[in-house]
């Protein structure tokens, strides 16, 4: 197909997508109607969509493709009326192209309203269906969507890109509770149920801010909610709420005063409301609009692990008000967020904790290059994923290396100068898709009459910020946060490193931590991962047990997780079958994965038992890398 070239005025302007099948710069979604009825017993979605499709071309294009993957489509109309369409044969990993036959070409500028029937399939990999037994409660059945990266398409066809935004309405029905990605208008329309079934309600949700396919988002089940602000609340299973509502009560205001002190653009999704999910969850959060969905491991019972819900806030500006326009620029999404979240740190806690929290961020980042090796392709900051899955990309690099990339320019252009263009930016894109190459200018023409500015921006190595791979330049941190930790650190090294017969005299207690917040504990552990082999079963033991880091001690998981991994790199069978109990309960991939590789090096047939174990209790997403992790190559 030759593409022509659309004029400036249009939204998007070239197919800057490589993950996408649909013919978006020929049509683009402006409106999303998603009616569903959610099918518990047969774990599907039933119903079907209409897309506001708007023409970008003078009616040279009669064909529409939409981006689908493992769907059951059963009937296509346009504006009421029946047409040719056709699934075509699967492309992975991008599934099949829906393909739409108009009778004539639309004018540019109009309007048509494409109606689609379908149902899910057994093979979806956004939906994660749970039966009773696999809930806290054990009572009733769960359901929820993870949509990104390219997941939205084994929901409904659509223009499955970030670089298409679309506001949406949503009526959604269930025999349970159901939440959307939207606002809620209404819960009515009641239908008894037949031969012994439940009855369903219909519940109805409007979304006014455009948003990516990536971001719809529908949970349905034994839910319950409680304030914890002033225009937030959290949902949650009714026996886990209390401590949901305590964990994250008063958290919220707080993080909105100070982004609005960066950002200088108020909150544009009027709720911010807290989904706290089963532990299948695969993410520590996902920045779904309205409702941010949140791993149960962030409820620690200690307030230590809410700075998740502080990157998810975030997104509420970059990511998901500011959108990549690819996934190769993901780094536009989760680099801003972090950097938001950090300065919210700073904002609340200050200047030290940010500088604390980059210094956790950097082993994150570390560990990410190790793994994929410092000249991979995936480490860059813009990466090339043309015929590539977005999720096989997925580590921390765009978080980190993005938050490095925009500290960067706070040092380089002093913080003064770079806070006076944050808000630019933010006014300048809100509502929109971007790439790198949009920053870059944008930041560029914002300095032009600056000579100082300008000059610093001329001289800087663009080209090496975007497509270097391996590390960033590391900056000073403030170390104050960490001083106690790296000085504990060297005393356990000192006493790993000694002689048999001439044992130092360190000897660990519990007052050693004594005041130290959860991710100094963190800082410390990490510091140890690098000797972990030097460890014996008993300095794993004594670690463990003096300071309370064990499996069956501590309910937080960023902690104990860095003490299994010590113990799993020393082979230390005691943490062996804590590490497998834990892979049982929680399915958020930051844990999951790096905990089944150094299980299946230290014990594969355990590791692999786990897996199997619990195969079913995994999101298909975390399931489908889990995968890759222990059987590719073996």
């Amino acid at each position: 197909m030759v593409t022509k070239p659309v004029p400036a005025d249009v939204t998007i302007n070239t197919p800057r997508d490589p993950n996408t099948l649909s013919n978006y710069h020929n049509f683009v979604t402006r409106q999303t109607t998603a009616d569903f009825e959610i099918d518990f017993e047969k774990k599907i979605l039933k119903g079907g969509v209409t897309l506001g499709l708007e023409s970008l071309t003078e009616k040279e294009t009669k064909e529409i493709v939409l981006d689908t993957s493992f769907l059951d489509i059963t009937d296509v109309k346009v504006d009421g009326k029946d047409v040719k369409w056709s699934v075509g044969d699967r492309v992975e990993p991008y599934g099949a192209p829906l393909n739409i036959t108009l009778d004539e070409g639309v004018s540019k500028g109009t309007t048509i309203d494409v109606s689609i029937k379908l149902s899910t399939t057994e093979k979806c990999t956004a939906l994660q269906w749970m039966a009773p037994e696999q809930t806290s409660n054990k009572k009733q059945p769960y359901m929820f969507s993870q949509c990104q990266a390219i997941h939205a398409r084994s929901v409904f066809p659509c223009q499955d890109t970030p670089d298409v935004k679309s506001t949406f309405t949503f009526k959604l029905r269930s025999p349970l509770p159901v939440l959307a990605s939207g606002l809620p208008t209404g819960s009515h329309e009641y239908l008894p149920g037949k031969d012994g079934k439940d009855g369903t309600l219909l519940y109805t949700f409007e979304q006014k801010v455009p948003i990516p396919s990536y971001l719809f988002a529908v949970a349905s089940g034994d839910l319950a909610s409680a304030s914890i602000g002033p225009r937030s609340t959290v949902w949650t299973g009714p026996e886990e709420l209390l401590d949901c509502q305590w964990e994250l009560a008063g958290e919220i205001e707080p993080y909105m005063k100070a982004i609005d002190s960066v950002v200088k653009l108020p909150y544009q999704w009027t709720q911010y409301n807290a989904l706290i999910l089963p532990p299948s969850f695969p993410y520590g959060g996902m920045e779904n609009p309205t409702y941010t969905y949140a791993t149960p491991s962030i409820i620690s019972g200690d307030k230590q692990n809410v700075d998740v819900i502080a990157h998810e806030l975030s997104h509420s500006w970059s990511g998901n008000l500011v959108s990549a326009a690819s996934w190769e620029h993901f780094w536009l999404n989760e680099g801003w967020t972090t950097y938001l979240e950090r300065r919210i740190q700073a904002f609340i806690h200050g200047e030290p904790h940010r500088h604390f929290s980059s210094i956790i961020g950097w082993k994150a980042l570390e560990e990410s290059i190790k793994q994929f090796g410092e000249d991979h392709p995936y480490t860059k900051l813009v990466v090339d994923l043309k015929g590539q899955d977005p999720d096989d990309a997925f580590s921390s690099i765009p978080y980190e290396k993005g938050f490095h990339a925009l500290y960067a320019f706070e040092l380089l252009l002093g913080k003064d100068k770079w806070d006076s263009f944050i808000p630019h930016y933010f006014n300048t894109f809100k509502f929109k898709s971007i790439d790198s190459y949009d920053f870059k200018s944008n930041l560029i023409n914002f300095f032009a009459n600056d000579a100082e500015a300008k000059k610093k921006l001329d001289d800087f190595d663009w080209d090496t910020l975007f497509y270097k791979p391996g590390f960033p330049v590391k900056p000073e941190f403030d170390d104050t946060l960490v001083k106690t930790c790296y000085s504990l650190a060297d005393k356990w090294k000192a006493h790993l490193s000694s002689d048999n017969g001439k044992k130092d005299d360190f000897k660990p207690k519990k007052e050693d931590i004594e005041g130290w917040m959860a991710n100094q504990s963190v800082v410390f552990l990490e510091s140890l991962h690098a000797v972990a082999e030097s460890f014996t079963p008993e300095d794993v033991h004594l670690l463990g047990e003096t300071y309370g880091y064990t499996y069956h001690k501590t309910k937080n998981i960023e902690v104990v997780s860095r003490f299994l991994t010590i113990g799993l790199r020393a082979k230390a069978q005691e943490t062996y079958q804590p590490t497998a109990e834990l892979l049982g309960k929680i399915g958020r991939m930051k844990f999951v994965r790096p905990l089944y590789r150094l299980l299946e090096k230290a014990d594969r047939d355990l590791a692999v038992k786990t897996f199997e174990k619990n195969r079913d209790f995994y999101h298909p997403i975390c399931r489908q890398m889990v995968e890759k992790d222990l059987y590719e190559g073996k």
